[in-house]
């Protein structure tokens, strides 16, 4: 304060202009300025002499303080000596990155030689895995601080727990042995750790699956649920769906889930729920646990939708294959049938039931080579091995069997990628037997072809020669050699040189083997070569395109149908000649003939004269034969109006019974000469029907005076009619010798005539005119006749014959 106050008066002094007066006052305030100063000196002395009290007394509590702290941390270090000679345990302790190692405790855990430095060699006393992973883990300790603990077990066999962690900016490890309680507990906080990260791995699984899965306690909430869960229930999150305890499953399934529970077991069932707003059918498993219950469910609605698509598949599979008429077998992995169609079992004839007891694969072979079934075997065992090794195989093997009872079977056996395998069983035996058959017939035709007189080639769709037999180079004049290289049509047919240019026939059958298919149509023509052969030609398109070609020397048949055509021209020009001079000479004979009948009539006539018994007698003779050779006459006049087409009926209504009793009445002449006797048979019923009636009775004038020609005296003649629904029947038998079978044919024809053994002669015209009349009517004729047993002669005309 004196020295403030001194300074505060040193301006004041220095200025000029103070006078003297001040003077003296300031010389007073120094005086007191110096008693200041002493003051203030023994303040500051006493003041000091007080710090310096206080300070001592600082420092000498200060001192006991640090003294007691240092007894302190020598009873902690001798404690900490203590408690770490209480286990066996070494402490290895480092400063700085580059500073040594402080190594403390028991080295008999790690090493045998009291050798500290040993210790930190790792690999003396670790395995190698082991040594690399602590060496990595204490220089990540010792520069970045990075704590670890894990267990090792030594290369002595003892387990190590190795702590390392920073303490007071000093890397600082810890090994100890935790043998025993020690080890057990280590591994329990391992296991214990394991099992939390087991725990979070779970639910992050359980998190990233698409099934719903929950935990519940033993109140029935809900602890814990998966996010697809909390998208199931439409939650916001998992901590919104265990706060608003939000179910998914409805009430009856939760109930059921509780109630199978109680009792200790685990519930399966399947329910449906709405599920991220749909409805969704379940698979659903609960599992009581110690806590609770654990649940899990899996959206099975596209796999039972699925399941009965595969269903309505499998089933229509099933009848597609029941329709084929290969037999189908499919078995299982365990060698058992689990599907057969209705073929197979008809194949082998087993019985519907049998194979609904789903058989193995062994034992139908067995049954089949008990029913001698099977292809004969001489080692049946090893041939079954066989067929079964396909269980084993990889491709499909094919194989053929033939069975006893002549049977072809091809079969194939295919393994399935599941297990299993399908066989495949065809009945082949009519294709090999075709197969047979056609190579034989091929081989047949190929011979058959080769030796045909006729020429045979086939032209493919190119124009080209296909195939050829020597006939066919034989007959063109062709070297089989230059065939042989199947050259073009078009050049054949300039190397063949028997035809001629501009032959038309060729040119056709060219255009049958190159035209275009809607223009290809089949060919036949005639030939005639340069060299005075015939050739018939033929060409036709087959249906694959090719086109066939055949040719045939007909020289020979030309010639000879040349001369026959003329024989025959020479032959109708004689029948001709003949059927008109026979005419002619009818209706010359005639006229003659009218005049003697005429005139034989008038000298009979008692006005001419009388005659006497014997020109009586001659003129009845001349009159009969005149009568006969005038029926003759006009029956050569009839056929030669048929033949001409100029005959002309009268259908008439004839009455049957009169025309048979008018033409009876026309021969009771010639009966009563040859003694023979006529029965006429009629029913009442036989009524008429429209016909020539002049001709009917013609016809059965014919046919009587035929009956009784070839009958014996003494014989019956039978004359019969009757109807039978829309036909009139007229039949003429006798009772003569018959005709034999090789004479019916003839007996028709005209001019042709056999006595049989009998006196009858004739021109044989009667049956020739009698069967033209009644085709005229629209009938037909009849013979029923054996040697010995008579002739019957039977008219069919129709109800309403006319013409």
């Amino acid at each position: 304060m004196a020295c403030a106050l001194a300074c505060a008066a040193t301006p004041a002094l220095a200025e000029p202009g103070y006078p003297a007066l001040v003077f003296e006052h300031i010389q007073a305030n120094q005086d007191i300025l110096g008693l200041s100063l002493l003051v203030g000196l023994v303040m500051f002395s006493a003041v000091t002499a007080l710090l310096h009290l206080r300070e001592s007394r600082k420092w000498t509590k200060q001192d006991v303080a640090y003294s007691l702290e240092l007894n302190n941390m020598r009873a902690k270090f001798d404690r900490a000596q203590v408690f770490l000679a209480a286990e066996p345990q070494i402490i290895i302790a480092w400063d700085g990155p580059d500073n040594e190692a402080e190594i403390e405790g028991d080295l008999s855990l790690v090493t045998d030689q009291p050798i500290a430095r040993r210790i930190l060699g790792f690999g003396s006393w670790l395995p190698p895995d082991s040594a690399q992973h602590l060496e990595t883990a204490v220089e990540k300790l010792r520069a970045r601080g990075e704590a670890f603990h894990f267990n090792v077990e030594s290369l002595a066999g003892r387990t190590l727990e190795l702590d390392g962690r920073a303490v007071s900016g000093r890397a600082v490890m810890r090994i100890r042995d935790v043998s025993g309680d020690r080890l057990e507990a280590a591994r329990l906080r391992e296991r214990l750790l394991r099992s939390y990260s087991e725990l979070d791995a779970l639910r992050a699984l359980l998190d990233s699956t698409s099934y719903p899965v929950w935990l519940r306690d033993r109140d029935e909430k809900l602890a814990w649920v998966s996010a697809a869960y909390v998208r199931a229930v439409e939650a916001k999150d998992a901590a919104d769906a265990l706060l608003r305890g939000t179910e998914l499953l409805e009430r009856t399934t939760r109930d059921a889930a509780i109630e199978a529970r109680k009792g200790g077991t685990i519930w399966r069932g399947r329910a449906a729920a709405v599920a991220a707003g749909q409805r969704r059918l379940l698979d659903i498993i609960e599992v009581p646990v110690a806590l609770g219950a654990a649940g899990i469910a899996t959206d099975i609605s596209q796999i039972e939708a699925l399941r009965g698509d595969m269903e309505r598949q499998t089933k229509a599979h099933a009848a597609t294959l029941d329709q084929l008429s290969t037999a189908v077998a499919i078995f299982d992995r365990r060698k058992r049938l689990v599907f057969h169609n209705s073929a197979y079992r008809q194949l082998w004839s087993l019985p519907p039931a049998y194979l609904d007891e789903l058989p193995s694969d062994s034992e139908i072979l067995d049954r089949l080579r008990a029913a001698r079934l099977l292809p004969e075997q001489a080692d049946f065992r090893a041939w079954k091995d066989s067929v079964l090794s396909a269980y084993q195989a990889m491709e499909t093997t094919g194989q053929v069997w033939y069975l006893p009872d002549g049977r072809t079977l091809r079969v194939v056996i295919n393994p399935n990628p599941q297990g299993g395998v399908t066989y495949l069983f065809d009945d082949v035996t009519e294709r090999f037997h075709l197969e047979s058959r056609f190579n034989a017939l091929t081989r047949v035709q190929s011979e058959t072809l080769d030796t045909l007189k006729e020429g045979v080639a086939v032209f493919g769709t190119d124009g080209r020669l296909n195939f050829f037999n020597p006939a066919f180079a034989q007959l063109l004049k062709l070297d089989p050699a230059q065939l042989g290289d199947k050259p073009h049509i078009d050049r054949i047919a300039a190397s063949c040189t028997i035809f001629a240019k501009d032959d038309p026939v060729f040119a056709a059958i060219r255009s049958v083997v190159t035209g275009l298919d809607d223009q290809r149509t089949g060919y036949q023509g005639r030939i005639a070569c340069q060299d005075g052969t015939v050739l018939d030609s033929t060409a036709q398109p087959l249906p694959d395109g090719a086109a066939l070609l055949t040719f045939i020397d007909v020289t020979a048949s030309v010639n000879v149908e040349r001369a026959l055509t003329e024989r025959n021209k020479a032959l109708i020009d004689a029948e001709r000649l003949r059927n008109d001079f026979v005419h002619h000479v009818s209706y010359e004979l005639r006229s003659p003939l009218t005049n003697i009948t005429g005139f034989i009539e008038l000298l009979g006539d008692p006005a001419t004269g009388p005659l006497n018994a014997k020109q009586r007698q001659y003129a009845g003779y001349v009159t009969s034969s005149s009568l006969a050779l005038l029926a003759i006459i006009d029956n050569i006049l009839d056929l030669a109006s048929i033949d001409a087409d100029a005959l002309e009926l009268k259908p008439e209504k004839v009455d049957i019974r009169e025309t048979i009793d008018l033409a009876a009445k026309g021969v009771q002449d010639r009966l009563a000469e040859s003694s023979i006797h006529l029965k006429v048979e009629a029913s009442d019923d036989v009524g008429t029907f429209v016909a020539d009636g002049q001709r009917i009775r013609q016809i059965l004038f014919n046919l009587l005076s035929n009956a009784i020609g070839f009958s014996q005296p003494g014989q019956t003649v039978v004359l019969s009619a009757l109807r039978r629904g829309d036909e009139i029947i007229l039949k003429v038998s006798d009772q003569g010798r018959g005709i034999p079978p090789e004479v019916i044919d003839d007996v028709f024809k005209r001019f042709k005539t056999d006595s049989l053994g009998s006196n009858h002669r004739g021109v044989g015209l009667g049956l020739s005119i009698v069967r033209s009349l009644v085709e005229l009517h629209g009938g037909r004729v009849e013979i029923d006749s054996a040697p010995n047993r008579g002739t019957t002669v039977i008219c069919i005309f129709p109800g309403q014959a006319t013409r």
